[in-house]
């Protein structure tokens, strides 16, 4: 493996998650998604992609643990995460800090979906 082209998450309502994954995380549309059959948005993360896919979900999306970290997720990478930080805290989206320590912090977008982002140097 070389590895991870894009990571995919089921949302509801893909306008409704693409003001959290732009508007909130600052990620841009890729507009070259072809037309798959159904709605959903591919969203640039550096190299990497995050594809939404506005499907039905087969998974629950409650009684998930509190703390993303015990719970499936997908990690990002960021510069700044105080920044980060205030964004989230501004949109009244909230989060928790790594158990273990770690310069990190998990949330959920609108759709139950768990993120950490682990602050690095770049």
């Amino acid at each position: 493996m070389h590895g991870i082209l894009h990571v995919g998450f089921i949302v509801a309502d893909t306008q409704r998650a693409l003001r959290f994954y732009q508007d909130v995380l600052g990620l841009k549309i890729n507009l070259h998604r072809p037309d798959l059959g159904y709605p959903g948005a591919w969203l640039d993360c550096g190299d990497q992609q995050i594809h939404l896919l506005e499907l039905p979900n087969p998974d629950p999306v409650t009684g998930r643990p509190e703390h993303g970290g015990r719970d499936r997720h997908a990690a990002f990478a960021v510069e700044k995460l105080d920044v980060l930080s205030a964004s989230l805290e501004k949109s009244g989206i909230e989060f928790t800090r790594s158990k273990s320590g770690r310069q990190a912090l998990f949330c959920r977008d609108p759709d139950g979906n768990a993120l950490e982002f682990v602050e690095v140097s770049l």
